[in-house]
């Protein structure tokens, strides 16, 4: 028996509101391949992915290799036992890259505004053309947010090779009117620099690297941030799930959440937040509920252990999670619980639209769950006002 085709693009009946204004800190784009060809500088175009198409998938064409596409970042649509990992274009969801089918989706699942996420870059050998990804990307995804009649904000990626060229990074995409910028989770360096690494490295950047966030040459990219304010995220990547690999995938997912820890810390017991007292950085993707229990034991060791590591910071660290550091989650109901807890002042809720972890299209169900009992105040302040506040939308 065949099996039946599913449509991915189905429409579907909104559901009855929970609340009636949410602001999605988190979603994605999903612009097909063909849209590098137009965004890359034209010296580079030429070298533009090609797809093509052969049975059950499409395969991205680029740089020699051939790789069917994967479809983890586009599971929306589809019933959790659905998804599947690879296949061709016509099985993602075109909200992903049609802004007016997203709007269509937003209205469906009650979401008023959303802040993007997307990044790139290339997955390419030749740094050059790497850098080169990662403007046409942004590019692309802040014309993307213009068409949407200001309901969709974007938030560009930058590399960290070099400083200089992370500023200049930040101040255009200040000036396309993106609402934040996302920094690899360590900065990157070249001469770790591999073909296939270079995605991920957009991410992860260097963890072992010599260069650390904590190091001065940074602070001229904090300075710029606080005179532009233009808040920092860093999007998982402190540790990567193996995505492709069913076997890996399950046990690597949670990890990337309290993972991102290390690079708050770097900066925090550095005296970053110290020095720029009104930096914003923003931890999406991350959950919230484990956020509690590191502050108590941050603060704790602190206490016991800031006088022969000879650590200068003029507060417990939990001061500056309150202060500086904003948490999204998709769904985490223990951390709602503990919103009142040391650290978790500052948390946004988030859809992941159309990732694979996404609450599409049932999120005020899932708001809901995730917010019974809680006095619709506090509610409306972690589902729209925190995240209003971190990226500036007022």
């Amino acid at each position: 028996m065949a099996e039946a085709v599913l449509d991915v693009n189905r429409a579907y009946e909104a559901e009855p509101r929970v609340a009636n204004y949410v602001v999605d800190a988190d979603v994605h784009v999903t612009p097909p391949p063909s849209f590098w060809g137009e965004y890359l500088s034209p010296k580079f175009r030429d070298l533009a992915p090609k797809v093509e198409s052969d049975g059950e998938f499409d395969y991205i064409v680029f740089e020699g290799t051939r790789r069917a596409v994967n479809l983890m970042q586009s599971q929306a649509g589809r019933d959790f036992n659905q998804y599947k990992n690879s296949g061709k274009l016509s099985d993602m969801r075109v909200g992903g890259w049609m802004v007016g089918k997203r709007l269509e989706d937003m209205d469906r699942d009650g979401i008023d505004k959303a802040v993007c996420f997307g990044g790139g870059p290339l997955g390419t050998g030749n740094l050059d053309l790497y850098l080169d990804s990662f403007d046409a990307f942004n590019r692309w995804q802040s014309d993307f947010c213009a068409d949407s009649r200001g309901r969709l904000f974007s938030c560009a990626y930058l590399t960290t090779v070099d400083v200089d060229n992370t500023i200049a990074g930040m101040r255009a995409a200040k000036k396309r009117g993106d609402v934040a910028v996302n920094l690899p989770a360590f900065p990157q360096s070249t001469h770790q620099f591999t073909k296939e690494g270079s995605v991920w490295q957009a991410m992860t950047g260097d963890p072992n690297g010599k260069r650390q966030y904590r190091d001065p040459e940074f602070d001229r990219l904090w300075a710029t941030a606080v005179e532009l304010d233009m808040p920092l995220t860093f999007h998982l990547g402190a540790r990567t799930s193996r995505f492709k690999d069913k076997t890996n995938f399950l046990p690597d997912i949670p990890m990337g959440k309290p993972a991102m820890l290390e690079m708050v810390n770097i900066m925090l017991y550095s005296g970053v937040f110290d020095r720029y007292p009104k930096l914003r950085i923003g931890l999406i993707e991350s959950g919230v509920g484990w956020i509690p229990w590191a502050c108590e034991y941050m603060d704790r060791t602190w206490e016991m252990q800031r006088h022969w590591t000879e650590c200068k910071i003029k507060h417990p660290p939990s001061y500056y999670f309150d202060q500086n550091v904003y948490a999204s989650f998709i769904s985490d109901p223990v951390g709602v619980e503990l919103r009142h807890k040391p650290g978790c002042r500052n948390i946004m809720w988030s859809s992941d639209y159309p990732h694979s972890e996404t609450t599409f299209p049932h999120s005020h169900k899932v708001i809901e769950k995730n917010f019974r009992g809680v006095p619709k105040e506090e509610r409306d302040w972690i589902i729209a006002g925190c995240a209003e506040k971190f990226f500036g939308l007022n």
